[in-house]
């Protein structure tokens, strides 16, 4: 049976870019709590590129654990562009991976803090750059999760393929 978090996504084509590459991968996880890290694992090999990952679901981990600064949380809240790239360079500095990935967002089944259902950030730090995404998902909290998840794996593809 194949691994229902990796169907959808290239997943596959991701662990071999970041292998061929001699790179790896870090993530820090709010909505999908630990999804993103064990939709990858679920690929033979991927132990030569995952890292590791942070589960930052309270808002007050997303500092102690991943390194978000006070500040932004203060000002911008822990669902905010600001946020979900600290998320990604807390996660690549403290597991020292080259590629850190951060998601954080709203999976419902209701807002939070003015954000919309679905509303999710999506943020990429790697060796050269950072950038941040902003997803509009819809659907349920397991669809707008897995959409989050599926979505990093993308982006990240995107990252370490054009670099």
């Amino acid at each position: 049976m194949s691994d229902p978090l990796v169907v959808g996504a290239p997943v596959a084509e991701l662990v071999q870019a970041l292998t061929a590459a001699g790179q790896t991968v870090a993530t820090a996880e709010s909505l999908t709590a630990g999804l993103l890290a064990a939709t990858v694992a679920g690929v033979p090999g991927a132990s030569v590129v995952l890292r590791g990952g942070l589960i930052v679901y309270a808002t007050d981990l997303k500092n102690h654990l991943a390194c978000v600064d006070d500040d932004i949380l203060r000002a911008d809240g822990p669902v905010a562009a600001s946020t979900a790239e600290q998320l990604a360079v807390g996660a690549r500095q403290r597991c020292g991976a080259d590629w850190g990935v951060g998601l954080t967002g709203v999976a419902g089944p209701d807002s939070q803090d003015g954000h919309p259902v679905g509303t999710v950030y999506l943020g990429l730090a790697g060796p050269s750059h950072s950038e941040v995404v902003r997803l509009k998902l819809h659907g349920d909290r397991w669809t707008i999760r897995i959409g989050a998840v599926h979505s990093a794996v993308r982006e990240l593809l995107r990252c370490v393929t054009t670099n």
